[in-house]
């Protein structure tokens, strides 16, 4: 039984960890561009869009598509990069060990 009751402190002391690196994490920023920087998306770890900055050459009335594309292109990218932060920042703690619905 004391074996189990270590392995219940270490999975406790692994929540917390991971609970204060998440709160963390939730703060940091990320930032991608598309157009060749003509656009470009904030993202924090906690996957929330911080701000959008747009060239002022890339706004064309008669082509809002392409000013589409890009601002979605710039945000996926950046939400790419901080699911990706969080994931190396994660295994740091957990070893590598995959946790189900962590993020």
């Amino acid at each position: 039984m004391k074996d189990l009751g270590d392995l219940m402190k270490k999975a406790q002391k692994m929540k917390t960890e991971l609970d204060r690196v998440q709160g963390e994490l939730a703060a940091r920023e990320v930032e991608a561009s598309a157009g060749g920087g003509m656009v470009s998306a904030r993202v924090t770890g906690g996957q929330e869009v911080v701000s959008i900055s747009i060239d002022p050459q890339v706004i064309d009335p008669d082509d809002r598509e392409m000013l589409e594309d890009l601002v979605r292109a710039a945000i996926n990218e950046a939400l790419r990069k901080s699911r990706e932060m969080m994931q190396e920042e994660m295994a740091k703690i957990t070893g590598g060990l995959p946790i189900p619905n962590m993020f």
